[in-house]
């Protein structure tokens, strides 16, 4: 086992103290548990800052741990770094059910039973109910080795209930853990917390301080959309220039993505001159040699004026877009919106008190799986393949849910928001004809 680890640890530069380390252990006695934790950390940090290539090893160091920390003697666990280790490895997308084996063998007390109980209950989607046992034991743990993972923790536990507590667990986990898996999560959480909680100015200084370290984290697709969510919640002018400083640490196609997710927020959420503004700032990083992005530009701007005057020209332009330019998604956006459109400029029927919308074609049962990564609609994001996070991870133990996810919640959205629209058409006829 510890032959195989050192030869993956070889394989990247990044990790060679490492697997020299290992090599020296291997053959004479086994790492213990909080060596082995050192290694899976600067794997794990690794991989935030850039060097994708460790995911592979992360996965298979996150086994030999498990190995290791269930073929320990208990009396291993007298050492409060071996007992630390333990708990790191679990909240850094190890077997919870090693925990559990752990924590029942414990007859010492060596593992202090109100952190293992705290994270028995979370690791099995019972977070809420551990904030206010970890809120009174995460103090004592603040300047520990696993401070920084409880609080991220607690702030996962109450994000829902209390987004500015949580923020403030957040803020403590990654000035703590600077540099680390940590801080990337505390830091992208915060934004989305900061859009929810209305703090835009948070939002976007969370932002600028992911931007300069994690662009090139697997997990950077996720911030992307929680960077738009805020953008579009909160834009006017001085968000623009903070959204603009922002994207200035970005390359032309990561900014020529995110005015494209923008764009399609904007445009869902019916907010024209933004839409518009996004599309075309998306057009003009496109150039020559992205006739795609140009189409989606276009694709959007079009999608915001379907609810204006231009309603005939916006469907043309629709209309006139081939499939193939469009993803799964973008499709059914579409053809939600020719519904709209044709049920504003129909002529309203004598006796129905509401005009039905014309159906919309459904989505084939093979492309739901297609939609969740598919934010812009691009398909070819240059933040990189969305990495999937864990549930029981640090790094996305309450990953937010995506806009995008499964059933598109943002399709629907756009749907009603125009049903509504011919409600209120609807209404003024039957008035002008009484």
């Amino acid at each position: 086992m510890l032959k195989r680890l050192c030869t993956i640890l070889a394989a990247s530069a990044l990790a060679a103290p490492l697997a020299l380390g290992i090599a020296r252990a291997n053959g004479t006695e086994e790492l213990t548990p909080y060596k082995m934790i050192r290694s899976l950390q600067y794997v794990q940090d690794s991989v935030v800052l850039g060097d994708h290539s460790a995911i592979e090893m992360q996965r298979f160091m996150l086994g030999a741990i498990d190995e290791r920390l269930r073929a320990a003697d208990p009396s291993a666990f007298r050492d409060p770094r071996n007992v630390d280790a333990a708990l790191v490895y679990v909240m850094s997308g190890g077997n919870p059910a090693t925990l559990d084996l752990l924590a029942d063998r414990d007859i010492e007390g060596n593992f202090d039973s109100r952190v293992t109980d705290a994270l028995r209950q979370y690791l099995n989607g019972k977070g809420p109910l551990i904030v206010e046992n970890l809120t009174k034991a995460a103090p004592e743990y603040k300047n520990s080795r696993i401070g920084p993972y409880l609080f991220l923790i607690l702030g996962n536990a109450m994000s829902q209930q209390d987004p500015i507590e949580a923020m403030k667990h957040y803020d403590w986990a990654r000035l703590t853990a600077p540099g680390t898996i940590i801080e990337e999560a505390a830091l992208r959480r915060s934004v989305s917390l900061a859009a929810r909680a209305g703090l835009p100015e948070k939002g976007f200084r969370y932002a600028l301080n992911y931007a300069r370290r994690y662009l090139t984290s697997p997990y950077a697709s996720q911030f992307a959309d929680v960077f738009v969510e805020l953008a579009v919640a909160h834009f006017d002018e001085a968000a623009d220039g903070r959204v603009s400083e922002i994207l200035s640490f970005m390359d032309s196609a990561r900014q020529r993505e995110v005015y494209l997710r923008v764009a399609r927020r904007a445009a869902i959420a019916g907010n024209q001159a933004l839409a518009r503004l996004a599309s075309r700032r998306a057009e003009e990083l496109a150039g020559d040699d992205s006739s795609r992005s140009q189409v989606l530009a276009s694709f959007y701007e079009g999608l915001a004026a379907v609810p204006s005057a231009d309603v005939f020209s916006a469907a043309e332009a629709l209309e006139a877009i081939p499939d193939e330019k469009l993803s799964p998604r973008d499709r059914a956006l579409r053809e939600a919106a020719k519904a709209v459109a044709d049920a504003v400029v129909r002529p309203p029927l004598g006796e129905s008190p509401a005009q039905a919308p014309a159906p919309i074609a459904e989505r084939p049962a093979g492309e739901q799986s297609e939609l969740a990564a598919e934010e812009s609609g691009s398909g070819m994001s240059p933040f990189g393949q969305p990495v999937e996070e864990s549930p029981r991870r640090t790094s996305g133990m309450t990953a937010e849910a995506d806009a995008a996810a499964p059933g598109d919640p943002a399709f629907d959205g756009f749907l009603a928001s125009g049903r509504s629209k011919i409600d209120e058409i609807d209404a003024l006829l039957k008035g002008e004809g009484q």
